[in-house]
């Protein structure tokens, strides 16, 4: 076993097992070696707290993880078993286009049969109802209003499964499923307790947005798992930077070493889970563009990480530090990194002759340019397009409403008999993408209480939790009130993990570190354990509408709690 995997003798985490717990006992990154202190509070507190090279100070620096190796994967792996299955079984229900798989599921199939997405024959969703493959339009090129990586993940179940709705939702299935093991993972790494990143996964596996759009072949699905692998990746990167500026710390104490290592730290080279992380954005972006917000917000985000563990570490030049190690790098992460593999997502426009004005004329007033040019123009037109959309639609939501569920959205919606629908013997199957409410309401609570707690402590898990959320959230809201954008509640999926890492950081807080006395634990365990069951009891209720079951009419009406709902 692994040192990071063994926990120092007595110490039990929220499972009993050993480890920590959330929230940190002294020691813990966040937490102070004095009481009211945490990390990020003042140099002086710190560096009195843990001097550079004291004894220690990598297990201050960068705690043990809880319990055994095995348990820490067996237990989100059986939680994301929970979760496949909900999102695998009936996938294929219903057996029709959904909302805008419309668009998705023909644009997946001409990149799987000519590389780029080709025009639709005017009958394609009735043709796709049948069995039918003859969707396209020949080889005639279409203009789309997304990049092309979301649809080429798409394709890959297509290719493996058919043009049939289980092939056209393979790629969402998988990716949302894989969701929940990652949010799993993430949180038992930043929280130190196996029992809270399992409760993250099961929050996650039992929210009605991420299980519909696990379930439906559209694009926001991808984005939010591309992110999510971004912000796992920079988690354990500030783990292991962490650890070495601790061990550098440690060496300079005993040997001394250059002037610069010992006022600002030493310098820790390209960091390629950093490059990977690039890579995650820049497949977020190329699924859809709003990928690209958490760029700039994961950029500011490993920037204050790496001032607080370079003043963690006991090196009073941490600002000279950061740039004497990381500024040459910066745009390499999250700049060329990402744009690489965005230009690299539409090699099938550039490599074959079926893409949208290869040549520019058609978006360039009839006058043709250069291939990069016209590739330029393409996107030019899909910001113009994103931002100029406001067309009036039936479920358009503003987005200050969503964390409330103020206005949810019908995938699909099919009620029989049709001339007798409400009737007492008629029945409704639907399709509706809306968040557990228990899950979503409980959100609202647990970000303002973060937000205090990040003001109060500067806690560097509330911080992220945080910062994911506005990353994914304020833009819409701006582009709602400046530009009234037309927008829709299930763009939210994109946000939703980092609201989950905040209910589960508050469970944690209820559940109480492992200092407190059992009673006290006792009445946190239960406390948590309700509301945890409340929400399996809210999933559970609500999920004949999100997964299509054919339910009684007076059954389906019941579940509309409020009439933006219907």
């Amino acid at each position: 076993m692994r040192a990071e995997e063994t926990a120092p003798p007595g110490h039990t985490d929220a499972t009993g097992q050993a480890g920590t717990s959330w929230p940190a006992d002294p020691g813990q990154p966040g937490a102070s070696a004095r009481p009211g202190g945490s990390e990020g509070t003042r140099a002086a507190e710190v560096d009195d707290a843990m001097p550079a090279g004291a004894p220690g100070a990598r297990h201050w620096m960068v705690p043990p993880m809880p319990g055994s190796a095995f348990w820490g994967w067996a237990g989100p792996l059986l939680v994301t078993l929970l979760g496949a299955f909900l999102r695998f079984n009936r996938l294929s229900v219903p057996k029709a286009v959904v909302f805008d798989e419309t668009y998705y599921v023909g644009d997946a199939w001409g990149i799987l049969q000519h590389g780029v997405e080709i025009e639709h024959v005017k009958n394609a969703n009735a043709l796709l109802a049948g069995g039918s493959t003859r969707i396209l339009a020949g080889t005639q090129s279409e203009l789309v209003a997304h990049p092309p990586l979301g649809k080429i993940m798409m394709a890959v179940g297509e290719w493996m499964f058919g043009l049939t709705p289980f092939g056209w939702r393979f790629a969402v299935a998988l990716v949302g499923s894989l969701g929940i093991l990652m949010l799993a993972r993430i949180v038992r790494r930043m929280t130190r307790s196996t029992l809270l990143g399992c409760v993250a996964g099961l929050l996650m596996a039992l929210d009605g947005l991420e299980l519909v759009l696990s379930r439906t072949a559209i694009l926001d699905i991808f984005v939010m798992f591309w992110v999510l692998a971004a912000f796992g990746l920079l988690v354990i990167d500030r783990d292991r930077t962490r650890a070495r500026l601790a061990a550098a710390a440690a060496a300079m104490a005993v040997g001394g070493g250059d002037t610069a290592d010992e006022e600002g730290g030493p310098k820790l080279g390209i960091r390629w889970l950093r490059v990977l992380a690039g890579v995650c954005l820049g497949c977020a972006t190329a699924c859809k563009w709003n990928g690209a917000w958490f760029i700039l917000a994961f950029g500011g985000l490993v920037i204050a990480w790496d001032l607080g563990a370079r003043r963690a570490a006991g090196f009073s030049s941490r600002l000279f530090g950061v740039l004497r190690s990381d500024a040459k790098w910066l745009p390499l992460w999250f700049g060329l990194v990402p744009a690489i593999v965005y230009v690299a997502s539409w090699t099938g426009w550039f490599a074959t002759p079926y893409g949208y004005d290869r040549n520019g004329a058609a978006l360039n007033n009839g006058h043709a340019t250069s291939t990069i040019a016209a590739w330029l123009g393409y996107n030019k037109w899909m910001l113009q397009f994103g931002l100029g959309l406001s067309s009036g639609q039936t479920y358009k939501s503003n987005p200050l409403g969503w964390l409330v569920l103020a206005r949810p959205i019908s995938f699909y919606s099919a009620c029989l008999p049709a001339k007798a629908c409400g009737s007492a013997h008629s029945t409704e199957q639907e399709v509706l993408a809306i968040g557990t409410p228990l899950i979503w309401w409980g959100a609202i609570g647990a970000l303002l209480f973060c937000l205090v707690w990040w003001l109060l402590r500067r806690d560097w898990r509330a911080g992220a939790a945080l910062l994911g959320v506005a990353a994914g959230w304020l833009p819409w809201i701006w582009f709602s009130w400046h530009d009234h954008r037309t927008e829709f509640y299930y763009y939210a999926v994109v946000f939703e993990p980092f609201m989950i890492i905040a209910i589960t950081l508050c469970l944690g807080l209820i559940i109480g570190p492992t200092r407190a006395s059992p009673g006290r634990r006792a009445v946190g365990a239960v406390v948590s354990g309700a509301y945890l069951l409340a929400v399996l009891a809210n999933f559970a209720y609500l999920y004949p509408i999100l997964t299509a079951q054919v339910i009684p009419y007076s059954s389906w009406l019941s579940r509309m709690w409020f009439h933006s709902w219907i």
